[in-house]
This record gives structure tokens, sequence and C-alpha cells, in this order.
């Protein structure tokens, strides 16, 4: 079992009671799912770009990403309904676990000026959303091996009603919030 599911279940379930007045274990918030996700606007001139994007995904989270297509069409941009335009990674379960526990204590911590993470990317559902700007925080990614520097953006989905629950529940989990 990974050792953040573990601190939740001892340390986090009975501190939230607590703090909010739950009355069944049940009511305390919990995460549901993380999304990884890269956009990929250069893959409309080049295919190989999604190909690279998705090997890096899928060496970050352990898991293989899917292609996300565009929706509808956009001139402008020269983007046709169903043109493939990112990956994403969705996370459950233990492997959800393990991401967020390496993303807290490893891959947060190497991004240049870190002082804390914004405890304000809170959607209103208790819902929150992270950017990346590049991928070489993570330790996975080797510097010669990727084509070209890219962001990513990982969303955290909680069962949480509130962005206070929230905040304070990836708070004890080891987000390292600024104050």
């Amino acid at each position: 079992m990974p050792r953040l599911k573990d601190r939740y279940r001892q340390e986090v379930i009975p501190a939230l009671m607590k703090e909010f007045g739950y009355r069944n274990v049940m009511e305390v918030p919990r995460l549901q799912k993380i999304v990884v996700n890269v956009g990929l606007g250069e893959a409309l001139q080049d295919v190989k770009v999604l190909d690279a994007a998705a090997r890096d995904i899928a060496i970050i989270t352990g898991q293989k990403p899917i292609i996300t297509r565009a929706k509808k069409s956009i001139a402008g941009f020269k983007l046709r309904e169903g043109n493939p335009i990112g990956v994403k990674v969705t996370l459950r379960g233990n492997r959800m676990y393990d991401f967020l526990d390496r993303m807290c204590n490893v891959a947060l911590p190497r991004r240049r000026d870190f002082r804390g993470i914004s405890p304000d990317s809170f959607d209103g559902r208790g819902n929150y959303t992270l950017g990346f700007r590049e991928q070489l925080v993570w330790p996975e990614i080797d510097y010669d091996s990727i084509d070209k520097i890219r962001g990513m953006e990982v969303t955290i989905v909680t069962t949480a009603k509130t962005d206070e629950e929230a905040r304070r529940l990836l708070q004890l989990l080891g987000m390292p919030f600024r104050r």
C-alpha cells in the first residue's frame, strides 16, 4: 500500500473528522483521481511530437496516455475536428497516491525558485489544478532523451464539497502550499 494512502487512513481522516465535524467516515473528502494533461498545438505540423510527449508522460506516470483530439474545427488555428492535439492520463487508486507523493516530495521542490504552490488554484468545487512549465522536474526524465521542453497540467479531483475542505485535505496529504 502506498505510504500516502496509509497516511490518509491513519492521520488525515481523523484530523478532518475532528476539524469539520463529520459524523461518518464516508463524509470525509478523499482523492478521486489525478489527470495529467499535455496540450500539443505543434502536433498539427509534426506527428512525432505526440509520440515524444506520450513517452514522457508514460515515464512520469507509469501509465500509457491516451491521445486527445480536437472537438471543434478552428480555421484561425488551422485545426480540424478530430485532429490529435494532446495526450492525457487519468490516475486512480495506488498509482494516483504514488504520483501525488512523488509530485509533492520530489518534483515540486525541484522547480526553480520554489516557495510553495498557490493555495488559490481551486475551481470552487474542491478540485485543484497545477501547471508545470517543464517535464525536467521529474527525476525519471533524462535531459538528453527529450526533444523539447513541454509543460503539463495536473488536476487533482477530490470529493470535497468546498475549496476549504479540499485545501485542508491536500495540506494534510503534504501539498506544499505557500503561506
